[in-house]
């Protein structure tokens, strides 16, 4: 895919992976940009940073599980800037637990955002894309969604969601000459990961290494993107040994010692959610 000239919108572009993306699409010479987060004074700090790259950028403040509001939004933005080229659904949520002691809120806002918010976005500008036989959806799924990952049980669980449905999508949306491809980056950096407990022997990437992967990805017209050498080795060895893998995931796992956390997940058992 040609970036250059064209109108692209990232989700989640308020902090970390979503926020690189969008400085790097700039970078790489899109006309429009349209990015859309729940924090509108993120949006706007960044939209600054896009003037300089002379792209036109558009905030949209919006909470993609909030469905209707997404529709009107989007149908406005269709209709004022114009038709989308480029998707990047990057939006979610990560929360780290024992699935045992998972309070039933945490469990459903990784779900309603991670996996039907991207549905909801996606239903609305692949419809619009199946009709001017044009467009490109990039699915931020996760190392995650290949590999499941003890203590992350929700989240690697919408992240292999999000992999089915970007497989199902580039089957049936290839007849309206749209493309669907799948982001895999392994752990990245970013303030949505630091509370979490790392994971043993895991060296994250960088958000700035994830944007340029993605938009190596997209110029090669790549199904599936995965980020980084532990990622190809993790998968390697995943389809090789799957025995060994899960040895050294038993092993990287970390123990949960957050006091005020396991206060907070019995008393949240406690009252019944």
């Amino acid at each position: 895919m040609q970036l250059q000239g064209k109108t692209a919108l990232v989700t989640g572009a308020s902090r970390g992976i979503g926020r690189s993306i969008a400085l790097e699409l700039a970078r790489q010479g899109v006309k429009r940009l349209l990015i859309v987060a729940r924090n509108r004074r993120q949006l706007i700090e960044l939209a600054e940073e896009i003037d300089l790259f002379g792209t036109e950028v558009v905030p949209l403040a919006l909470d993609l599980t909030q469905s209707v509001a997404v529709n009107i939004a989007i149908a406005q933005a269709w209709r004022d800037s114009g038709p989308i080229h480029l998707l990047v659904n990057c939006a979610g949520v990560a929360h780290q637990a024992s699935f045992l002691r998972s309070p039933l809120p945490l469990i459903e806002e990784e779900i309603a955002l991670n996996l039907l918010g991207t549905y909801t976005i996606t239903r609305l500008i692949a419809r619009r894309m199946a009709t001017q036989k044009e467009g490109t959806i990039v699915n931020v799924s996760s190392l995650m969604g290949k590999i499941a990952a003890p203590t992350m049980a929700t989240y690697s669980a919408t992240k292999f969601a999000i992999l089915g449905f970007t497989q199902a999508l580039r089957s049936e949306l290839t007849q309206y000459n749209v493309r669907v491809t799948a982001l895999l980056p392994s752990l990245t950096d970013t303030d949505m990961v630091r509370d979490l407990e790392q994971f043993r022997w895991v060296v994250p990437t960088t958000p700035e290494k994830v944007a340029l992967a993605l938009v190596a990805g997209l110029q090669k017209d790549a199904p599936e993107i995965l980020v980084g050498w532990q990622s190809h080795l993790a998968v390697w060895c995943h389809r090789i040994a799957p025995w060994l893998l899960d040895f050294v995931l038993r092993m990287a796992t970390p123990e949960l010692r957050d006091k005020s956390r396991g206060r907070k997940l019995r008393e949240a058992l406690a009252s019944g959610r």
